[in-house]
């Protein structure tokens, strides 16, 4: 019986988010016509990220190592156990960015409009879609708009998750950008929601995040960016660990 409820749950959660989406297209339409208006798309994700997940209960609460300026951008890297990560972070950055994510979620009727606006899409098997895409993070980045990339690029299989190898293109792309990194660790997104919810539900929760500092990369070369993914990946599982 339990189960089930935290399946209801989960239909609510996603109706409320189809909801307020519609709710905002007349808006949003008008605002995809004009790249120059992206920036206001984005608040728009944000607003509707936080109030259709207050109607079902879920809140995000950000801890930050040490104050970040926004006026800069970065490179942001969360670790992934929850489609709720997406509205985790964007609902906590306080600049203009976009997200990198896998073809799929094309099929998605709410996230389609953003990755054909503000976000940008990568097919994984494909070297020339990853190129592409991370050509585009860079333009990105050039115009002053953060890029969020998970770096273990999908959400683990193994519940409780785990943290999984990361790739090594947001660390690469961070040098050669020559911007600052930020680690971000979900704590316990999944325990809200793991996955899509498909197989366990989800519940009223609150989901944790800590922001780390930012690891500059202006001294740095492509040569470090094994080194650089290591220490990001360290810094990731000593938190999980802490948690």
């Amino acid at each position: 019986m339990k189960l089930t409820l935290k399946r209801i749950h989960t239909y609510f959660y996603r109706y409320s988010v189809a909801f307020f989406f519609i709710l905002c297209w007349p808006v949003l339409y008008l605002l995809s016509k004009r790249p120059k208006q992206y920036k206001y798309i984005n608040k728009f994700r944000q607003g509707i990220a936080f109030v259709s997940s207050a109607v079902a209960g879920i809140f995000y609460r950000a801890t930050y190592e040490e104050p970040i300026d926004w006026s800069r951008t970065y490179v942001i890297c969360p670790n992934h156990t929850s489609n709720l990560d997406v509205s985790a972070v964007s609902t906590n950055l306080h600049n203009n960015h976009c997200f990198i994510g896998k073809e799929e979620l094309l099929d998605n009727y709410v996230l389609n409009f953003f990755f054909n606006t503000i976000d940008i899409t990568v097919n994984r098997e494909s070297k020339m879609s990853s190129f592409r895409a991370f050509k585009v993070a860079g333009e990105r980045l050039r115009g002053g708009v953060s890029v969020v990339i998970f770096p273990e690029a999908t959400i683990p299989d193994a519940y409780p998750p785990e943290l999984h190898p990361f790739k090594n293109g947001p660390f690469r792309l961070a040098i050669e950008m020559k911007v600052p990194i930020i680690p971000v660790t979900s704590l316990d997104t999944w325990k809200v929601l793991w996955d899509t919810g498909k197989e366990f539900g989800s519940r009223p929760g609150i989901c944790d995040i800590f922001v780390h500092k930012p690891i500059e990369t202006a001294h740095l070369t492509l040569d470090d960016a094994d080194a650089l993914r290591d220490e990001v990946y360290d810094i990731i599982k000593q938190k999980l660990q802490q948690a």
